[in-house]
């Protein structure tokens, strides 16, 4: 006959067969002639105890299917060996995967060979992974409002202090809870445990210098991008970004009516071939003071989280045309085996 079958389709549904695959073989009206041991097995998984042999393989199907509106379109076409198809049934919690083969000459289809599969255990396994899937995305959910929960709690306590510095001190506390409950919630509308950093940093950058300046105009400037980031990364990374727009509007634009925060993103390979991330924050404000000074906790949070967790180093210098640069550098690959 003719081989191969040009109208079968390409890509991850078309299978290849294998070793224990059942085999039936039907003539032309799609009855069956012959079905191998493998092929009688699956078949009597799904209930049918009779011998498929001089019977309509469309007439065995349709009668094994309890749920009439969950068949596949292309199940008819499989099972009389039209088209060199696949589909799948289902019954008695056994799926079974068909492929047809249609057998031609240069004049007419004179039968077809239908190959069948127990896919049951697969189709569990990736059930199994929809079910995890569901089951992370609804832990960072609940961690997202556990976490919302906490900076409402910070905010009203703050909001009883009489101390300004204690009213200041929760603030931050509040932000850096905030920011951790970004992450958590773009955690929990995707089925991966990978963050579109740039969505999520688009939102919390310009809210971090608004927060930070309620009576300044501060302007900000994303360029660059970060691309997708993973959750272990995203996360302490989100936390030094919040910490050091702060840190420019409030000391950097101190004293200032307005003022502008850049942040910039670039990926790049490295010299050993590691992929690597560098962040810069800069601001347009009266830059570093000629002595060191003393590094207040968020910049102490700030150093922490790039040496600990983001393995990574930090420098501040002065920006050309005035004001401050801090540059992160990251390595990727190194960060992603830790």
């Amino acid at each position: 006959g003719l081989w191969p079958d040009f109208a079968t389709p390409t890509g991850s549904r078309r299978g290849a067969p294998r070793v224990g695959d059942g085999l039936i073989r039907m003539d032309a009206d799609g009855v069956v002639q012959y079905a191998s041991p493998n092929g009688v097995s699956a078949f009597r998984r799904l209930g049918e105890m009779e011998s498929l042999e001089g019977r309509a393989l469309a007439e065995i199907t349709t009668a094994l299917l309890k749920d009439r509106r969950m068949v596949d379109e292309t199940l008819p076409l499989v099972v009389t060996g039209r088209m060199p198809w696949r589909t799948e049934i289902e019954s008695r919690g056994v799926s079974l995967s068909l492929r047809a083969i249609p057998l031609r000459d240069e004049k007419e289809r004179f039968g077809a060979l239908v190959l069948c599969r127990d896919v049951s255990e697969l189709r569990r396994r990736e059930m199994e992974l929809v079910s995890k899937d569901a089951t992370i995305r609804e832990i960072h959910h609940r961690v997202k409002n556990n976490l919302q929960t906490v900076a409402a709690l910070l905010r009203m306590q703050s909001r009883r202090m009489e101390s300004e510095e204690g009213k200041q001190g929760l603030a931050q506390a509040m932000r850096r809870v905030s920011t951790i409950a970004l992450v958590h919630e773009t955690l929990s509308q995707g089925l991966t445990q990978n963050v579109d950093f740039d969505e999520l940093i688009d939102r919390q950058f310009r809210l971090s210098a608004e927060v930070a300046s309620p009576s300044q105009a501060v302007r900000t400037e994303r360029q660059g991008t970060f691309g997708e980031l993973p959750s272990d990364l995203a996360t302490p990374l989100a936390l030094v970004i919040n910490e050091l727009v702060t840190n420019a509007v409030e000391h950097g634009l101190a004293g200032k009516e307005n003022g502008t925060v850049w942040l910039n993103a670039e990926r790049h390979q490295g010299k050993d071939g590691e992929e690597n991330l560098t962040v810069t924050v800069a601001d347009d404000g009266v830059g570093l003071p000629d002595e060191p000074r003393r590094e207040g906790l968020g910049l102490q949070i700030v150093r922490t989280l790039v040496q600990s967790e983001l393995a990574g180093t930090i420098e501040w210098s002065k920006r050309p045309g005035g004001g401050t640069e801090v540059t992160i550098q990251i390595g990727l690959d190194g960060a992603r085996r830790r």
